[in-house]
């Protein structure tokens, strides 16, 4: 209806965003909860090893964001094109954009792998987590082309309106990543169902099988989604044309002028998020491993108001390209109020259900309280952080990043960053976790705000 200039009902606007969200809101779910199982897998090896994974996780992000943001300066024009019913100059995008994340994520690969023997020492981290660590973080440096293709070619998809596919194979990745660290973290055993005595494999590899099987299983997830892009997509498919696959400098610089805003600014959050892991070190192993289930956690609440942006980023996307521009913000506010209903009700699920989520992560009892106390104080947050998610994916869409990117830059170090150094020394990670829930709320206020006076050129 977008392409066709049709016109369209509010209810209809909603129905699509709905329409597109839900599966959308699938794929973040089910991506997080692969981390979940992993920490719950992993937190029953004890709470040293779940520090191991905390400690270098933000850094984990950094990569990730970098990754995110190379894909989406390519996914956010095909977006545009394919609104425009330029499906070829789309599909060139496509192949151009291949062999740019691969030369990117290579690059950065190599990079994490050079500094992986230091990086733990660097954050802080003790000699008992240091060399876990350090392993744990190579592993996922090696698979960081697997990574950038698997968010590659669900940016690309979504672009075109497909949101099934990636929501699939994000359950398909998820049940993986369970099977295989089933088998790579914990040794032979005999598990009794039954009454019966079976003797289950085991390679007993503990952290270091949890990596193994969690970048297997998104190597899988990155192998199926590419072929299903590029021979199966009915607007996208390479089969449909013959193009180049070398980078032109056209469409390079659009990329650049999209994806280096939000690489820079991801940088930069993630850097910050590497500051409060240095700030929270000294914190003690159990603070660590708190920290690190309280984030897992927190990231199932929030995954909705992801999965609502990335619906938004393609309706307003695909809106910009149609030339329909009164529709583009209508589309926009939907999608914010619909996103905060969503993180309204996930924080009140945060904040009733932490106790139960935190006892199947770990069994540490004092780990167990403090991961309760600090999700309870940033459930109060959600909805405005919704906003702000959902406010960015808009901006994205209509590719104006730059100002966005620059808000969340000046809220995160301003504001959550100071409150924390401030708050740590007399709190603790209660004090931490007080500055982010400050922090996100002041900035979905400055994001609606932003959006109310956004001047559609």
């Amino acid at each position: 209806m977008i392409r066709q200039n049709s016109p369209m009902t509010v209810k209809q606007q909603a129905q699509l965003v709905l329409n597109l969200a839900t599966p959308a809101i699938l794929a973040q779910l089910t991506t997080t909860m692969m981390q979940y199982i992993d920490a719950s897998m992993v937190g029953s090896l004890g709470a040293e090893a779940s520090a191991a994974i905390g400690l270098i996780e933000t850094t984990t992000w950094l990569l990730g964001s970098i990754c995110s943001a190379c894909a989406a300066g390519f996914y956010v024009q095909v977006s545009h094109q394919l609104g425009a019913n330029d499906n070829a100059t789309a599909r060139n995008t496509l192949r151009q954009g291949i062999i740019s994340v691969l030369i990117t994520s290579a690059l950065l690969g190599l990079l994490a792998l050079c500094i992986s023997p230091f990086l733990p020492a660097w954050l802080g981290g003790n000699n008992q987590i240091n060399g876990t660590a350090s392993a744990y973080f190579a592993i996922i440096a090696l698979a960081l082309p697997a990574f950038q293709f698997s968010m590659f070619a669900s940016g690309m998809l979504r672009s075109s309106g497909n949101m099934i596919v990636p929501s699939i194979m994000s359950v398909v990745m998820m049940a993986l990543d369970v099977v295989f660290n089933f088998f790579l973290i914990f040794p032979t055993r005999t598990l009794t169902i039954l009454n019966t005595e079976f003797i289950i494999p085991g390679a007993g590899l503990g952290v270091i099988g949890a990596g193994i099987g969690t970048v297997s299983a998104e190597l899988v997830a990155a192998l199926i989604s590419m072929y299903l892009l590029c021979f199966r997509s009915k607007v996208l498919s390479l089969r449909l044309d013959k193009g180049r696959f070398r980078p032109t400098y056209r469409i390079v610089k659009k990329a650049l002028h999209i994806g280096l805003p939000m690489g820079l600014q991801q940088a930069v959050m993630c850097s910050a998020y590497v500051m409060t892991t240095i700030i929270i070190a000294p914190l003690g192993t159990i603070a660590i491993a708190a920290n690190s289930f309280g984030i897992i956690v927190e990231s199932l609440c929030y995954m909705p108001g992801y999965g609502v942006s990335d619906a938004a980023t393609t309706l307003v996307g695909q809106s910009l390209g149609a030339g329909r521009k009164e529709l583009m913000k209508r589309f926009a506010w939907i999608s914010v109020g619909l996103g905060m209903i969503i993180m309204c009700i996930m924080g009140i699920v945060m904040y009733a259900g932490s106790p139960l989520a935190l006892t199947m992560m770990t069994p540490d009892g004092e780990v167990q309280k403090l991961g309760v106390e600090i999700l309870r104080i940033e459930a109060f947050a959600e909805p405005m952080f919704g906003a702000s998610i959902i406010c960015y994916g808009v901006f994205v869409g209509a590719a104006q990043t730059l100002t966005p990117s620059i808000m969340n830059l000046a809220s995160m170090w301003g504001v959550r960053i100071t409150l924390a150094a401030l708050l740590a020394p007399s709190m603790g990670l209660r004090g931490v976790w007080m500055a982010m829930c400050i922090e996100l709320c002041f900035r979905g206020i400055i994001f609606l705000i932003k959006l109310k006076c956004w001047k559609i050129r």
